[in-house]
């Protein structure tokens, strides 16, 4: 049975205080939707400081899907790790961990927006020494044991639900967050499809002497609408799809890796390229994806329309996945 997700990061350009609530309130009500259907996850994210209104508080909606659901894991993918206090940190994950019963999976990356760090004063060239901080502190942490932090001693309560520790990786794209994941025994979620950099990261394991494994995005993982009419769908909200490829696009320079990347710059160009794909469910059937990842609000889509995706997916194409898979 493939793995099957609901991503929400709620951007919404267009957005008043009053819509973005009721997006808000539907994507909650989504998630529980879902839950009842068997999806496998819910995916959200981090950003900061972004016009479009991009999700900044991932744990909080977290906390509001765990509320609603019973089943469904939550995974946020990814915090930017040096922006967030780490005893902090520490405590609302267990506390979120306790409140699901162990459905919190947490990716820590460091980011690639300077912007973002400036935002909250935090020194862009530091990022890697802030980040190590994080993940030793977390682990500590957690223990439930008295520590050193910072100079003085410390206890972070209450412990979290899952042992030894909530499901944490390290995320990225570089040698250096892959050896950081294999330093503290941690899995490494590459940021794309990077066989070399999953092979780097074996080979540290080794040096360290440590165990772990990856959790690595398919070579071609599109998200997905499904439509009865997918021509309807592009030519009425292609421009949503549009507007989050080419704002994930401005963010993606240099060296940066990412699993949903888009040179698009037109409509025609987006439906051509295959990241964003709107298919019929038979053909969501017929591809055969090892995972399905499912974009129901992307861009500021009209939540009729998000449910309607939704619902066909629910509906038409889940019940077909898990009989084959029987």
């Amino acid at each position: 049975m493939p793995v099957t997700v609901v991503r929400f990061n709620l951007v919404d350009p267009a957005a008043t205080p009053e819509s973005l609530s009721a997006r808000y309130g539907a994507a909650v009500e989504m998630a529980a939707y879902a839950d009842d259907r068997g999806i496998s996850t819910v995916q959200t994210e981090e950003h900061h400081g972004v016009a479009n209104n991009w999700l900044p508080s991932p744990f909080t909606f977290a906390g509001a899907v765990f509320g609603a659901t019973r089943r469904i894991a939550v995974t946020v993918s990814a915090i930017i790790g040096p922006l967030h206090d780490p005893l902090r940190l520490a405590e609302d994950i267990a506390v979120l961990d306790l409140l699901s019963g162990g459905r919190l999976v947490t990716v820590a990356g460091i980011g690639y927006r300077p912007e973002e760090y400036g935002q909250f004063d935090v020194e862009w060239k530091q990022r890697g020494k802030l980040q190590d901080e994080l993940l030793d502190t977390l682990l500590k942490a957690w223990t439930g044991e008295e520590f050193s932090f910072r100079g003085r001693t410390v206890r972070v309560t209450p412990r979290p639900f899952t042992q030894p520790h909530p499901l944490l990786l390290v995320g990225g794209s570089s040698r250096a967050a892959a050896r950081r994941a294999a330093r503290l025994g941690l899995p490494f979620f590459p940021s794309a499809h990077l066989p070399e950099l999953e092979a780097y990261y074996k080979e540290q394991l080794v040096e360290h002497g440590t165990e772990g494994w990856t959790m690595m995005p398919a070579a071609v993982t599109p998200l997905l609408h499904v439509a009865e009419d997918p021509d309807r769908v592009w030519a009425e909200h292609g421009e949503h799809f549009l507007h989050e490829a080419r704002t994930y696009a401005s963010w993606q320079s240099g060296d940066i890796k990412s699993a949903v990347k888009s040179g698009a710059t037109t409509v025609d160009e987006l439906r051509a390229e295959g990241v964003y794909r709107i298919l019929t469910p038979d053909e969501c059937v017929e591809q055969a994806l090892d995972s399905y990842v499912l974009h129901p609000l992307s861009g500021g889509m009209p939540v009729d329309e998000g449910w309607r995706s939704l619902h066909l997916f629910c509906e038409n194409v889940l019940p077909r996945l898990e009989d084959l898979a029987v």
